[in-house]
């Protein structure tokens, strides 16, 4: 599943209100996410792991991998199916030591090398960015779309690379032309008048590219 995966999309707190989260998740799905991952920066995790619990058997039901983002602990104990954590949180080695061998664990990277090194870590994916300033990572430039193609065709020939960080549907067209084959998107689904049709047009877009 995660090998055929093409459009990340992200639950964030930051966009959705707690009581719409699982109207927004089945959207998603609806529209065609291949992952849904909940990241609820802010929150304490009590609040987050009582989120997980309600987004966990949604997930579950639609056959939809349901991840975390930087809570291994709280991954491990709702039995989702993945954990996505940054570059200063720890070692995969930490990470397997809560979740144990077989849950989906990912890792942002913002460089070349960054991707390389967490391929020869033994990550399942990456993300990959941001490409473009985002305000989900306020005051992080974006590190431009020259270095695509060119990590898509060596670490994504080895696990999923998902581009990441201000893509957007008018200008997700230009991600594809520089390499991406896959791609997270967050603000631009989450904002949208109708979730499952901005997903679904993501996903038309992707399998088009």
């Amino acid at each position: 599943m995660l090998a055929a995966a093409r459009l990340y999309a992200i639950v964030d707190l930051g966009y959705v209100a707690p009581a719409e989260i699982e109207v927004v998740a089945g959207g998603l799905i609806a529209g065609g996410a291949d992952l849904i991952q909940l990241r609820a920066k802010g929150h304490g995790e009590a609040e987050i792991e009582g989120f997980a619990r309600r987004l966990q058997p949604l997930c579950r039901e639609a056959g939809v991998p349901f991840i975390v983002n930087d809570f291994a602990e709280i991954a491990a104990r709702v039995g989702a199916d993945g954990v996505h954590i940054g570059q200063d949180d720890g070692s995969l080695a930490s990470v397997r030591e809560i979740v144990g061998p077989d849950m989906i664990v990912g890792r942002s990277t913002h460089s070349p090398a960054q991707a390389q090194a967490a391929l020869e870590e033994g990550f399942d994916y990456i993300g990959f960015g941001p490409l473009f300033p985002t305000p989900t990572k306020a005051g992080r430039p974006g590190i431009g779309m020259e270095n695509v193609r060119g990590v898509q065709a060596g670490i994504g020939a080895k696990i999923p690379v998902f581009c990441i960080g201000g893509i957007r549907r008018d200008n997700l067209a230009e991600v594809i032309t520089a390499g991406a084959r896959r791609v997270v998107i967050v603000s631009d689904l989450l904002t949208a008048p109708d979730v499952r049709a901005a997903a679904a047009e993501v996903k038309s877009m992707l399998a088009g590219g």
